[in-house]
Order: C-alpha cells, then structure tokens, then sequence
C-alpha cells in the first residue's frame, strides 16, 4: 500500500486546502456516473459552505504534499433544501443525521483500503457527536446511458459491505452541467442510509 496521511479537519481549518480540494473534485467528478464539467467559481461557492460551518468534518488523503483523495460532511440540517426536505417529508429529524457531502479518489489509488478508511472515519464523527443516521446520495443513471463505460462497476456493493443500505423512499434531483451538455440540468439522486451504532 502507498504511504498516504489521513488528516481531519473541521470548518475554516480547510482553507489552505480548498483550491486542491476543488480541482481534486473536478477531475475526479468528470468520470461516469457524474460526468460534471465543473469549474473553480462552482467549486469555491460550494465548498465555502462547508468551510463556513464549525460543524463540518473533512477527511483528506495525501501523497507527500499531494491532496488525492477527500471525503466531506456535515450535519443534515445545515444542508440545502435538495439534501434535506426528503428526510423531513419522510419524517425523519434532520439534526439526527449526518450527511456526506463526497469521497473522491484518484483511481490510481484505489483499492488500498482509502475509501473504507474515509467511511470508518466519518461513521466515528458522526457517532461519537451524538447523530442517530449517516446518509449519502448517488445519482442514478440509466443502464443503457450512451457515456457509461464498458468496465464500469457501481459501488453499490462497496456500500453495502459497509453497512449502507439503498433507500428509494428517499430520493431528490440535483442540478449539473455534463460533460456534453449545453446548460445545467436535475439529476435523480436516491439516498442511502445507516443507523449508527448497530
């Protein structure tokens, strides 16, 4: 296994990262299923609401001095409408649910262990400040989309080994740009859930 460092940050303490965490976010969300054709004035607003909150977790992964794999949260309650109103439609109570914001990874690091790291460590977070749920969302494309590749392998079975269970009852739409598209457009995004502590 490579030597990577895992580092934990909270809130403003991201700051020095936040163009590195961008551009990892760009490059990394450019693949399928995404396909984002991000930009940096996105990015830095986005991020920003991560970084202005106190109660945010960020969980980096380095390479020396080089930022390669990121995962994000915060508590559901400091979400956008998008993220927040099918847990209150559902009846769940935001402020007991933990939401992850993204894992990104650069593929060629892949498969040592990272990923399951950046989930052991926001599922710690989440329970030890008292949050009953953590929960994701995962767009969901259709089998037969024209940009999916040959290999592609979702990693439904990844979040499942790790507890996660796919919950359609709680689903949203998310606006992006793809790659070939001309404007933005809502993206179905379906959550998935796992009580802490069991």
């Amino acid at each position: 296994m490579t030597a990577i460092t895992l580092t934990t940050l909270q809130g403003r303490a991201i700051a020095p990262h936040l163009e590195a965490l961008a551009r990892l976010r760009i490059g990394v969300f450019r693949d399928y299923p995404y396909l984002y054709d991000g930009d940096l004035a996105y990015e830095a607003e986005y991020l920003d609401r991560y970084a202005r909150n106190p109660r945010s977790l960020f969980v980096l992964a380095f390479d020396g001095e080089t930022l390669v794999g990121a995962a994000t949260g915060q508590p559901l309650v400091d979400e956008v409408d998008e993220f927040r109103s099918p847990f209150e439609a559902a009846g769940y109570r935001p402020e007991r649910v933990f939401y992850y914001g993204e894992s990104v990874l650069l593929p060629e690091y892949r498969g040592q262990g990272i990923g399951k790291a950046f989930m052991a460590t926001r599922e710690r977070h989440a329970a030890g400040e008292g949050f009953g749920f953590a929960a994701f969302c995962a767009v969901e494309r259709p089998d037969d989309h024209p940009r999916k590749p040959a290999d592609y392998r979702p990693l439904h079975g990844f979040w499942h080994s790790r507890g996660y269970r796919r919950t359609p009852s709680l689903s949203t739409t998310f606006a992006w740009k793809d790659l070939d598209e001309a404007e933005e457009t809502a993206k179905p995004m379906v959550f998935w859930l796992k009580a802490l502590g069991t």
